[in-house]
């Protein structure tokens, strides 16, 4: 560019040069006129070629083209996160995660006359020792397989496989619950007391092995199941054929910043050659003791039917819910059948900002908004309950106990809860006898410490 620069300049110095002569100039006025033609053009051209050159210089240069990566990065074969627990997930829809849970209580039982056991008083014990683990498998398939050693001995509680066959269907074949209602439903890690209400134990609400299916729309759910016995109980020789068709319907809409749930369930089983005899019976507000206030006695029966309805309301740190339950037992010959009843009315409310989880039907777990460890003191909550359970009908009598309860649940962090909880029941035509009489009072007061993950 320089040389070109230079090979103009030098041209046109030349043709200056010679048009300076005078004497070339009378000779040859052509030629001069040529020659001035010739420079013309050339500053021209110079003109053009500069203004090039400062155009070029002015332009930035292009980056450099992306160097290829020698190889793309390969990912991690499973990704770890933390659910009180580590949770593995890899490929194509595999995931696993080992589950627990302990609880250990100590309540004190006092009645207002003397009862005739050793089992009352001041105890203490492991309610719940459960280890286990829960998982996914590609295709919509999930599992889970617990177990409870709180006892001393291994005692099977959730064991089953599920499918998922779209967002809103779920099978599930295994031991799980049936569909009993509200509380019964709901993790024992999230309810309001540490039992639940008596109806609950005196009804024999468990886990049994039966296959099932949850539809779970936007605002309804439905449940429903054939179900056989609690795997504990199915001893492989074919004896135990009873069987139970259990249902389930909620409607859970939440208007404005209230979550409703109204729901019912019906039950209907039969014992078929597995037993001929029934028998309910209740503890008195804690398992720290075998000792049960209200008590029917086994009676000849094939079968029962059950019936219930549930409902909560949730707004803030306030929550109100209800569940009541009726069972028919169906007895042999031309007995009438009796008809019990048992359920539970409860207020609840957090002193912290806090709010009643809900999900999928049930109470959830409480994730404190300022916990401890983290500038906070967790969540803090009291509620308060009337509970009953009445087991007399017709010429069964097997006592009415009620309770007056209250509680305080502490959960510092959403895996940790601390809870006291106190009764004061009224017993009537009890079963078991305080100073001779079947009417009487008692107050119980427990605590737990519970963790999980």
């Amino acid at each position: 560019m320089k040389f070109a620069r230079k090979l103009l300049l030098g041209s046109a110095a030349t043709a200056a040069m010679l048009v300076s002569n005078p004497a070339l100039a009378q000779s040859n006025d052509a030629e001069m006129e040529v020659l001035r033609a010739e420079v013309a053009a050339l500053k021209a051209q110079l003109a053009e070629l500069s203004a090039k050159v400062e155009k070029v210089a002015a332009t930035p240069a292009p980056a450099p083209a992306p160097v290829a990566a020698a190889a793309t990065e390969k990912k991690p074969a499973a990704e770890i996160s933390w659910k009180g627990a580590p949770e593995i997930k890899g490929e194509g829809g595999w995931s696993f995660k080992p589950r627990g849970r302990l609880q250990i209580d100590a309540a004190s039982i006092n009645p207002s006359d003397t009862i005739a056991t050793n089992s009352l008083g001041t105890t203490a014990r492991v309610r719940r020792a459960q280890f286990g683990i829960d998982g996914t498998i590609p295709g919509g398939f999930g599992y889970r397989v617990e177990a409870d050693i709180g006892s001393g001995s291994a005692e099977l509680t959730d064991m089953y496989l599920t499918y998922k066959a779209n967002k809103e269907l779920t099978i599930t074949l295994g031991q799980h619950k049936p569909f009993w209602g509200l509380e019964e439903l709901t993790s024992d890690l999230f309810t309001s007391f540490n039992e639940r209400a008596a109806y609950h134990g005196a009804f024999g609400f468990e886990r049994r092995v039966g296959l099932s299916a949850t539809y779970a729309g936007k605002n309804v759910l439905l449940q429903g199941g054939i179900f056989a016995d609690n795997a504990a109980d199915l001893n492989g020789d074919g004896s135990n054929n009873s069987r139970s068709f259990d249902g389930r319907i909620v409607f859970m809409p939440k208007l404005g910043n209230t979550q409703l749930h109204l729901g019912a369930s019906g039950h209907s089983r039969r014992f078929n050659d597995f037993s001929s005899t029934a028998r309910y019976r209740a503890r008195p507000f804690t398992r720290t003791t075998d000792t049960r206030f209200v008590d029917t006695r086994g009676f000849l029966a094939n079968g029962e039917d059950s019936f219930g309805v549930e409902a909560l309301a949730s707004n803030g740190r306030f929550h109100a819910s209800a569940e009541s339950h009726w069972l028919t037992a169906k007895r042999i010959g031309a007995f009438a059948d009796p008809t019990f009843n048992g359920g539970y009315a409860e207020v609840g409310y957090f002193l912290t900002k806090d709010s009643l989880a809900y999900k999928g039907g049930v109470v959830d777990r409480t994730k404190p908004s300022n916990p401890l460890g983290k500038g906070g003191i967790g969540a803090v909550q009291v509620n308060a309950r009337y509970d009953w359970v009445d087991l007399s009908d017709d010429v069964i009598v097997g006592g009415k106990q009620q309770t007056y309860g209250l509680s305080l649940v502490w959960t510092p962090t959403e895996y940790v809860r601390f809870m006291a909880n106190y009764g004061h029941l009224e017993l009537t035509d009890a079963a078991v006898l305080a100073g001779g009489d079947g009417d009487y009072s008692a107050d119980v007061f427990g605590m737990r410490a519970q963790i999980d993950f």
